[in-house]
């Protein structure tokens, strides 16, 4: 199967403190990999090195073959490759409608002094990536008010307004009741497989993760400890010892 995004022993330390040591992970075409680990284990900071938040120490990334270590993270987002962040990023006083707006726009390279000239500027495709991800009814509240279970649905449309072909989710359901959890992932499933997506996310909900995951990787003290199909993570020791043992059917 094609790999689209690769990380080759990719490293990161803060002040003398390890974060991502010597990582390599792949991603291929329609997979959903997940990337588990406890606290601190260094799953964001691998999120930011793969999407230019931050800069590699050493090691590599790459996406559909092209060599993007180092490239600023709008680049990296019109090469094809979305992400979300733990802590939600929206207009909170802008409405839903008009936070797809300007993901569009920025994603066709307008100024965003244009937004103000009127309301026509890509409405068709705004209303499509609201009915999309559930949000119709709500396209003229002010994003802000939305329930947080909602407002990561934004999250996601605003995600897909450039039009990704790789998708990182971290921490999709964090901080949702477990009526939104089934809901959004449900949602991120049937988008994924409607568009063909290779999904890499993290997450705490090991329900979520052994039943949506094609393949698990296992980080700890910044360290990859395993990678394989979820059915062998269960069962391999280390894991066990270090992560499900005092995980396995918590949130």
């Amino acid at each position: 199967m094609e790999t689209v995004l690769q990380t080759d022993q990719a490293t990161k330390a803060f002040e003398g403190f390890v974060a991502i040591n010597n990582v390599s992970i792949d991603l291929k075409k329609g997979e959903k990999h997940a990337i588990i680990g406890p606290n601190g284990a260094g799953k964001t900071t691998l999120f930011n090195l793969i999407t230019g938040h931050l800069s590699l120490d050493s090691g590599s990334v790459s996406f559909e073959g092209k060599d993007i270590t180092g490239t600023a993270p709008h680049r990296i987002v019109k090469l094809g490759l979305a992400r979300s962040f733990q802590r939600i990023n929206i207009y909170p006083r802008m409405t839903v409608f008009e936070n797809v707006q300007v993901a569009l726009i920025a994603r066709d390279g307008r100024s965003f002094h244009l937004f103000t000239l009127g309301h026509s500027l890509n409405r068709e495709e705004s209303a499509e990536l609201l009915e999309l991800v559930g949000l119709s009814d709500e396209a003229e509240e002010m994003a802000g008010e939305l329930a947080y279970g909602k407002q990561k649905q934004l999250e996601l449309a605003i995600s897909l307004a450039s039009n990704p072909r790789v998708l990182l989710l971290d921490e999709p359901t964090a901080g949702m009741s477990p009526a939104e959890t089934v809901e959004a992932i449900k949602l991120i499933e049937e988008i994924t497989e409607a568009r063909g997506l290779a999904l890499l996310f993290t997450e705490h909900d090991m329900g979520v993760v052994f039943g949506i995951s094609d393949r698990i990787s296992v980080l700890h003290h910044g360290e990859l400890i395993f990678s394989g199909p979820p059915d062998h993570v269960r069962e391999d020791p280390e894991v066990r010892r270090v992560y499900l043992g005092q995980s396995h059917g918590a949130a």
